[in-house]
């Protein structure tokens, strides 16, 4: 096919030799298989800003490191520098997030390089060598919607102990090989610790899949391993080896509405009579 304009200068450094064809367009970014000496791999070419779809993409960056001052203020202003070091940030998140979820034993594609916006990375294919499924192409048996199930709950807790959250998680963004699921799509990944939305965004992850898997496996749907994994990663003992039930009941008690309307009547009587007390005195001076 011919060589996209970005791809272009990837092509003229020898890092891609052939551009096979284009594998999707999606919200941020477009992605094309290529081949690069003996090996197929895929090309993630990242949309501009303004051409890219992702909704409050700010949100997903809250917490964020920036390297200086000058760069945080640039980006506040939001100068021509300060939108390309958003661009770098957005892009440069998902190589980083990659590298240290592969190292912590989540199953993601391997990245080689990123250059000028174009991500070379592992083209996750099957033993055929065809591209694998996405994970909402598929059907599965009870048996394996669980087993998958399982796994996939591994994987976000090794994410949440390096500090991680997928933030967009769902059956569009797993795709399934022959060793069973891979996470992929991780610009927008969250900062665990310093996101103000990070326990909502988590819990969204966990339970997408649940809802997913539970279309094939419906006692699934019982679990709730959401609210498990993060009440382990408040309180700071969560590891790769945590026991995990998938059982989980709220610390909530309801509140006491009898004993609240009496202590509101009393305060009410209370304020009374001393408005009574104050009114008589004033009618005796």
């Amino acid at each position: 096919m011919k060589i996209p304009k970005r791809l272009q200068p990837l092509v003229d450094d020898g890092l891609i030799d052939a551009v096979i064809s284009r594998l999707m367009s999606g919200k941020e970014a477009d992605v094309f298989v290529v081949r690069c000496g003996e090996h197929i791999r895929c090309a993630k070419v990242y949309k501009d800003a303004m051409k890219r779809s992702f909704k409050k993409a700010a949100q997903y960056q809250e917490g964020r490191k920036v390297r200086g001052g000058r760069q945080a203020r640039a980006m506040g202003k939001r100068s021509n520098y300060g939108r390309q070091l958003e661009e770098e940030i957005w892009q440069n998140a998902e190589v980083d997030a990659l590298s240290r979820l592969a190292a912590a034993n989540v199953r993601v594609p391997a990245t080689y390089c990123c250059v000028d916006g174009v991500l070379l990375m592992e083209l996750v294919s099957d033993a055929e060598g065809n591209v694998a499924p996405q994970l909402g192409a598929i059907s599965l048996s009870e048996e394996e919607a669980i087993r998958q199930y399982t796994l996939m709950v591994h994987y976000i807790r090794l994410m949440l102990c390096t500090g991680l959250i997928h933030g967009d998680l769902s059956e569009f963004n797993v795709l399934v090989d022959d060793s069973g699921p891979v996470i992929i799509d991780l610009p927008q990944a969250v900062n665990a610790a310093a996101n103000n939305s990070a326990q909502a965004m988590f819990e969204r992850d966990v339970n997408n899949m649940r809802r997913y898997y539970g279309e094939y496996a419906p006692a699934l749907l019982q679990t709730n391993y959401a609210k498990e994994i993060w009440a382990l990663f408040e309180e700071g003992s969560l590891t790769e080896n945590s026991a995990l039930t998938g059982l989980y009941e709220d610390d909530f008690q309801a509140a006491d509405v009898g004993s609240v309307l009496e202590e509101i009547n009393a305060a009410m009587l209370e304020e009374q009579e001393r408005q009574a007390r104050i009114n008589g005195q004033d009618d005796i001076g």
